[in-house]
């Protein structure tokens, strides 16, 4: 069993829902990201989501957008996020990690050299917004060699038969996409987000989160209620860099981020009780 599955399933039994954040790697700096990471996991995250910074980041609003500027400013490569990992690994072996980015980099090193160097730092999943699944098989095949996991985004326009092509496919969680668009941007219909998780789940017994429009405790509560876990983003990049622009340093910047993944953690914990 992955670190992932297993987390989703000890939660299961807990009766309570995972807290994903994710992060830029490498943003504010590089030399930030394997404390934030340690940090986020004390405030209460089960799973970290690390964003591989791309100069073209497609599916991201302007907040995030701005977080791989930095990054990509400070150097942050991809080889740099796999050592953030193996760094992060020499404390922690335990929480699951997610790398996700875009197609590029990871085809530049190679499917089977990312692979093989993603797994030897404890990398246990990949997440490519633009690999449809139709084109996965060969990134794929090189994900199952290793034992990483390979998620999927599920969006509000889905067709069910490409979902059934996904959920065959899919491995860890489903990550369903809660609003049309980029992240950060718009307001979450519970209703409509319910609807579309009984369908995915129509055809996968998989774990599925719920993303983008998770903001604070109270939208993480709303989407809890009917989701297996919340991923929030924007909320915890714009804490940080809103922190340095008014001149606080770099540990007042985590501390901001990880704060609002406590009050989050604590708002979802309480519909365990």
């Amino acid at each position: 069993m992955s670190r992932i599955a297993g987390r989703f399933q000890a939660l299961a039994e807990q009766g309570r829902k995972a807290l994903i954040p994710y992060i830029v790697a490498g943003d504010p700096t590089r030399e930030v990201t394997v404390q934030l990471m340690h940090r986020l996991v004390e405030a209460g995250a089960d799973i970290i989501e690390v964003g591989v910074p791309f100069s073209d980041p497609m599916s991201e609003g302007p907040v995030i957008q701005l977080g791989h500027e930095r990054a990509l400013a400070d150097g942050t490569s991809l080889r740099n996020v796999i050592d953030m990992v193996s760094q992060f690994r020499q404390q922690d072996n335990a929480t699951p990690v997610l790398l996700m980015g875009y197609a590029n980099p990871v085809e530049h090193m190679g499917y089977a050299t990312f692979c093989d160097a993603a797994a030897a730092a404890g990398i246990d999943a990949l997440l490519t917004v633009d690999i449809p699944p139709e084109e996965v098989e060969a990134v794929n095949a090189e994900l199952v060699r290793v034992d990483m996991d390979n998620i999927f985004l599920i969006a509000p326009t889905t067709p069910d038969d490409r979902i059934e092509v996904i959920a065959r496919q899919a491995r860890g969680f489903i990550y369903y996409v809660s609003l049309k668009g980029v992240t950060g941007a718009g307001h979450l219909d519970v209703d409509d987000v319910t609807f579309h998780l009984d369908k995915i789940r129509s055809h996968s017994s998989l774990p599925v989160a719920v993303g983008f429009g998770i903001k604070d405790a109270a939208s993480a509560m709303t989407v809890a209620r009917v989701a297996d876990g919340v991923v929030v983003g924007s909320a915890l990049v714009n804490a940080m860099a809103q922190t340095i622009e008014e001149g606080g340093d770099t540990e007042a910047a985590i501390t901001a981020a990880t704060s609002l993944l406590s009050s989050i953690r604590e708002g979802i914990d309480s519909l365990a009780s």
